[in-house]
């Protein structure tokens, strides 16, 4: 399998983030990508090729000008301030609050921002620009033919909406890649998220649409973040009515539940009859993520990498989370096997 990579992930590198009321280094670290990259090429799963620049263009399909303006040039009207810390946000448009845009920077940040929890800092565009580029060439090669592909992105993205960032997330690569694919004459593209936290960018992208089908296997909102959206109710408005589905579970659930809940995501999919699919690939359900609450072990992901296949779509996986990282790429390349093992079997 083509694997797709950018050393630019590396010039995003959050120094701290808030959890359980302490300041502690961030989860999302550059170290993340580099053992996901050292597995991909220690079990020989295929060639892997730098990214080719698109250009902004294919980003303003899901983002709008006005946000990346901002994303982009945020760092340097911080460090003209003076600042060398990291750049993140501490007042949101609540609901008491009006929903209006500062022309302040700290205030335009909250306005484009859902949490703390994605930190700018001097390299961060040109990390997420990068990401954002590795799924887009992805997306070309099975555009040219290639049956599967991995978009080992950096940082991640399905927690980004059109105009929001947060949950570690800045460019919706999954988002962009699947918009790339219809306007490439693609008619339906299904996007499957096993990620352990739900895609709420993903899904608030494509919620009134009818030409993206998005499932989610995620844990319950109810106790996990981002807590306001990944309902099971949440099933889409207007045209896109049917056409969201999410599969809320519980701290606690293992492999078992979880493939229970996949079945029925694949079900979906292949009920809407895409013509690709595009995974967001987060490996936060293994039970020794430090911040999530599945109990999946490694040999699990072979499995949801085979159930995936059976499909028998062009698929494109796009990296989102896992923070377990001397697991996070024995996990990943798991799933990339156990796809290409059922693939070639015909399974």
């Amino acid at each position: 399998m083509l694997t797709i990579y950018s050393d630019d992930h590396r010039l995003h590198h959050g120094r701290c983030e808030l959890i359980d009321g302490q300041l502690l280094p961030c989860f999302e670290m550059p170290s993340r990508a580099d053992h996901v990259l050292e597995r991909v090429q220690a079990r020989q799963l295929g060639e892997v090729r730098g990214p080719t620049d698109f250009g902004r263009a294919p980003l303003q399909r899901i983002h709008s000008a006005a946000y990346l303006d901002f994303f982009e040039g945020a760092w340097a009207r911080w460090a003209q301030l003076g600042r060398d810390g990291d750049l993140l946000p501490f007042t949101w448009p609540a609901r008491t609050l009006r929903a209006l845009k500062p022309t302040s920077l700290l205030g335009e940040l909250g306005y484009y921002s859902f949490d703390a929890g994605a930190p700018i800092t001097a390299g961060t565009w040109q990390a997420a620009y990068s990401a954002a580029q590795v799924a887009l060439t992805a997306q070309a090669a099975i555009e040219q033919g290639a049956p599967a592909a991995f978009a080992l992105c950096r940082p991640p993205g399905h927690h980004a909406a059109a105009e929001v960032m947060g949950g570690y997330c800045y460019l919706n690569n999954a988002a962009i890649a699947a918009q790339a694919f219809l306007d490439h004459g693609r008619r339906k593209v299904a996007i499957l998220d096993v990620d352990y936290h739900h895609g709420n960018g993903t899904q608030d992208i494509f919620y009134a649409r009818n030409d993206v089908l998005f499932a989610s296997i995620h844990g319950d909102p109810q106790a996990e973040f981002p807590f306001f959206l990944g309902y099971a109710d949440e099933t889409g408005e207007g045209a896109g009515l049917g056409y969201n589905f999410n599969y809320p579970l519980p701290a606690g659930s293992d492999w078992t539940a979880w493939s229970a809940a996949l079945d029925q995501a694949c079900e979906r999919i292949a009920g809407f009859d895409a013509d690709v699919l595009v995974v967001s690939l987060g490996v936060d359900t293994f039970k020794d993520d430090p911040i999530s609450q599945f109990k999946l072990d490694s040999s699990d992901y072979l499995a949801m990498g085979e159930r995936i296949a059976r499909l028998g779509k062009p698929t494109l996986f796009v990296m989102e989370g896992g923070y377990a990282v001397a697991e996070i790429g024995i996990n990943s390349v798991n799933v990339l096997e156990g796809f290409q093992r059922a693939q070639s079997s015909g399974a």
